[in-house]
This record gives structure tokens, sequence and C-alpha cells, in this order.
């Protein structure tokens, strides 16, 4: 007797991973790097499905087998396609990656990055973030990252970390590549490797290197300078090549020069102007570029203010417990004091007057009386004084504002200032990797294990970055202002992948089938403006209307 059945599969945004990810040759990429022995199925595409739940789920490895069962097995059931990936196989191919090349796999993917999406590599930038995990990490592997205590940057300084360390190109700030490093690796001892390694990926030399100021040390901007590197990098507040035009800033004889205006991001009715000056080349012979920003100097300036304020009350507060419990002597008094101005200390002055008085306290036993005997004692007690010290405040408002940028290129200093300014995007591939990817917590326990999915993480931050930069490009190319993909149809214009992925979140593929053989498959719930969408993201539509199953097998569908 012949039985016809209605089976759902999700799809959402899937087909779209799967689409770059092919583009990237991701699967060639392990099948060529990895032995896969004798297994039920190949360590690639074991891998590739790991780097979609990235992407798409984020789920632990104990939960990849449940969330695939609804794109494999129909929706809500747990069937033999998603048993293949459970929590052991995951694990054991993570294993085989940690032993593979990974270096080389991770050139081959940029140099394909580079190619099939036409990246520009003149400038890159440079920066590293701590990855915290929770927990012993006794054993450990002489071969992987080390996880131990270090500076942490995601301020828990109780827990242990690694050091992730990542390159992004300036044309839509996709990754290129990265390094993990022990967590106790300070970031001045990472930077010349790191450039000697993109030397080797882009195949010369003459691309900007962006940091931030951990790079900017002699031997660092040295070595870049005499292997023929550009650098753009910030210097720290405490070089002394910094104070002679501190010296002329307050005398009123600087100049400054428009460079150019943008709309402020926190305020749509106000705009940012930069403004620059040129100061005399270091004795290395590199350029010094002061930066003056407008908004800057109101938020330097209100920040001092507020500062000010609250050390000005704290000392209030403090003055009314002088003389009690453990503020009894000029010692601990100013030990309060140092606290409490902490972070304005130059700009409030504060004197502690010590005063005395004798009593005299009867040492004799009984009432008193004319042959009692007496004592006389000298007790102090204290009392601050504070007032502000205007002439460091003048001198630290001349300074509002103001920041600068050294480097060895050509370069005009507004457009040193321009690629310097897209450091920031860094942070939010950081953030990206953290929040949307959830990169930690990470439910593993091998430090091995962990650095191949870091490596796995690597991926998806660039399958994600690609797609970003892919609909956002082609919106510019369109015209298209904005997209309305947010929650109740409000519209964005830079959309996200967290946007995309809300958009088609409902997609999903029904099958029919007879006798367990399919007899029609059809993509449901795509809408026009999900295929203009996929129009932007350069997919082509046929990619979901002609969706058959077993479309998420990365082997059968190379």
């Amino acid at each position: 007797m012949e039985t016809t059945e209605t089976q759902f599969k999700k799809l959402d945004v899937m087909p779209i991973v799967k689409y770059y990810m092919d583009q990237l040759g991701i699967y060639d990429l392990f099948d060529a790097f990895i032995p896969q022995g004798n297994c039920l199925i190949p360590t690639a595409q074991v891998l590739c499905i790991m780097v979609v739940n990235i992407i798409c789920a984020g789920n632990p490895l104990y939960k990849i087998e449940e969330w695939l069962s609804d794109y494999t097995d129909g929706m809500g059931e747990i069937g033999n396609k998603a048993n293949l990936f459970n929590d052991d196989r995951c694990a054991r191919s993570l294993d085989k990656l940690f032993d593979s090349d990974r270096a080389s796999m991770m050139t081959r993917l940029a140099v394909t990055a580079m190619r099939v999406h036409e990246l520009m590599t003149n400038a890159i930038h440079n920066d590293s973030t701590s990855l915290t995990f929770k927990g012993q990490y006794k054993t450990s592997d002489l071969e992987a990252a080390k996880i131990c205590h270090g500076h942490n940057k995601d301020f828990r300084p109780d827990c242990k970390q690694v050091v992730f360390g990542l390159n992004i190109t300036n044309d839509g700030h996709v990754p290129l590549s990265y390094h993990l490093f022990d967590g106790n690796q300070t970031d001045d001892r990472t930077h010349i490797p790191n450039w000697e390694s993109l030397r080797k990926l882009i195949g010369n030399e003459d691309f900007i290197y962006i940091a931030d100021c951990k790079v900017c040390s002699a031997e660092n901007l040295d070595y870049i300078h005499a292997h023929n590197g550009l650098f753009i990098t910030i210097v720290p507040e405490n070089r002394k090549i910094l104070r002679p035009f501190e010296q002329r800033l307050l005398s009123d004889k600087v100049i400054w020069y428009k460079a150019y205006s943008v709309p402020d991001s926190r305020d749509k009715n106000k705009e940012v102007t930069y403004y620059f000056t040129e100061d005399e080349k270091t004795d290395s012979g590199y350029r010094l570029i002061w930066i003056k920003s407008d908004v800057k100097v109101e938020q330097d300036a209100a920040r001092r203010e507020k500062k000010i304020k609250k050390a000005e009350n704290n000392l209030k507060d403090l003055s009314q417990k002088l003389n009690r419990h453990n503020l009894k002597t000029r010692k601990q008094i100013e030990t309060a004091v140092s606290q409490t101005v902490k972070g304005c200390k130059n700009c409030i002055c504060v004197q502690i007057h010590e005063h005395s008085t004798s009593v005299k306290k009867k040492i004799s036993a009984g009432r008193p009386g004319p042959d009692s005997q007496y004592q006389t004692i000298h007790q102090h007690y204290y009392e601050i004084e504070f007032s502000r010290n205007e002439i460091a405040i003048k001198e630290s408002a001349a300074m509002d504002g103001i920041f600068p940028l050294i480097t060895n290129t050509e370069l005009t200093a507004p457009e040193v200032l321009r690629h310097y300014k897209e450091q920031p995007y860094l942070e939010k591939r950081f953030s990206t990797a953290k929040s949307v990817l959830e990169i930690a917590p990470m439910f593993l326990e091998k430090p091995k294990r962990i650095e191949a999915m870091v490596f796995l993480y690597f991926i998806a931050l660039m399958v994600v970055s690609l797609i970003e930069r892919h609909v956002r490009k082609q919106m510019v190319t369109d015209n298209i202002e904005k997209l309305p993909i947010l929650p109740q149809g409000m519209n964005t214009k830079k959309p996200t992948w967290n946007n995309i992925q809300y958009m088609f979140r409902n997609v999903h593929l029904s099958l029919t089938t007879r006798n367990q053989q399919v007899i029609s498959s059809q993509v449901k719930g795509l809408t026009e403006l999900h295929e203009n969408l996929l129009k932007l993201l350069g997919v082509p539509a046929i990619f979901y209307n002609l969706l058959c199953d077993g479309w998420y097998d990365f082997e059968r569908n190379r």
C-alpha cells in the first residue's frame, strides 16, 4: 500500500552560508590537509557542519546532533542522518584538525578569499583580544597555546585566557589571518612575527600595517621600516617625543588645519570635524601628525569635570570621617586622599592640616584628690582642605581632543587619519566573534581541541564578514540606502549578519514522499524581499528554489 507523507525541514540562512563556504572551497581545503581514514562520514564534512553550526546557532558539540536534525531529518525529530554528527565524532575531528597544517590551510583560505571576492590588501589592521575561559585547565599541551592568567581584556582577571590576535582588511574589514598566543603573552612582542607572516601571505610589503600603541616601539617600527614596510599607529601619551609639542600648545603657537568632517554617530544633527598639524620628524625620520577632534574636545572636558566633581564630593565625605577608626594617622589619611582623587590628582590640591591638644589624664587609683597623679597626653587631630588647581586644569584642557599619530607613509595627514579611523572596526569583529558567534565559553577541556576550535571560529568570522561586505557594497552599487529587514519591518542602512538571520528565520523546505521516496520539494516562506536580499548577497535564487533533499551535504554538492 502506497503512503504519502509531507515532511518539513529548516532552511533559514544555512543555504547562504553553504554558498559562501563553497565559494571559498572550504570542504576541499579540509579534504586536502586532513587524512580521512575509514569513517562513516568524511572529517571534512564534519568540520564544515561545525563551521555552519558556529555561524547559524553556536551550539556546543553535544547539541550539534539535535540542531542538525531539524535540517536533515525533519523539524523536531532526531533521525539517522543527524546521529552521524555526535559529539565524539566532532571531538575526534578537532583532534585531526589540530594535527594538520593549519597555517598552510589559513594561507590558502586567505588567498582564495582575496581572489574570489577581490579583496583590497593595501591596508591591514591588527589587534588582539582575550578569549576567557573558566575552570582550572591544569592539563597542557606543549604544541598548543597555554591557557593561563594574563592581562584580561574582558575585565576578568580571575579567569584564565588565551590571546587572540586578528588581522583584517581595510576593505570590508574581512579577517585574513589570526594568531593564538599564550594567555600571558604581551602585545608588543607579537607585531614583528605577525608583520612577517602578512608579508608572506600578501606577497609583498607595500601594505600599510595599522595597529594600536603596542606596536609603537623603536624595535617594531624600525624593523618594519628597514624591511620596506609601512605603518600607522598612535603614540602612547607618556613618550618623551610628545613633550616639545605639548609645550608649544600651551603657548598657543600651534596652527591647526581642517582635515575633514563626518556625521556624528551619536547625534544625527551634529558633525565631527577633525583638524591636523604636522610636527617635526622624529630622530628616526618618522612623521608625527597631531589630530584634534572638536567633539572629543567637548567629551574630554566633560569627562574631566565629572571626575573633579566626583573627587570633590568624595573629599567632603572623607573630611567628615577623619580622626576615627582607620583615619587617625597622617599616613592613613594620605592613602585615603590618594584613592579619592585618583584619576584627577593633578587637578585638585589637597592639604592635610595637623592640630594638637593637651589633656591631663588621672593615672593614680581612687577618687580625685590633692594627692592624685596626672599625666599630660598630647592628642593630634587632622582636617583636610582642598581646592582646584586651575593651572593644571588649563594645561590638561590644552590637550583635550588631541592625539598623535606616527607613520612612515607619504600619505597626506587626512588620509593617514582616515586609515587609522578604521581601526575600531576590529573591535566590532571581536564583538561579532564573542557575542554573535559566541566564541566563549567553549565546553572543551583539551587545549589542542580549543585551538582547533578557534580555527573554525576564524573561518566562521571570515564567512560572516564576507557576507556583510557583499550586501553593503551591492547596496551602494544599486543605490539602495536602506533595507526593511529588521523586526516589524524597520529599516537598516548597514545590514548585519544578525539582521539577515532574522529575515530568513521562517524559510523551510517542504518534502512530499511516497514510500520514503521524495516525489516533490518546495521552498516555503520565501518572499520578494527575500529574493531581493539574495540578489544583494550574490546568491542565485535557484540556490533556494531548486534545493533537493541532502542539499546540506558538502561532499555530494561539490
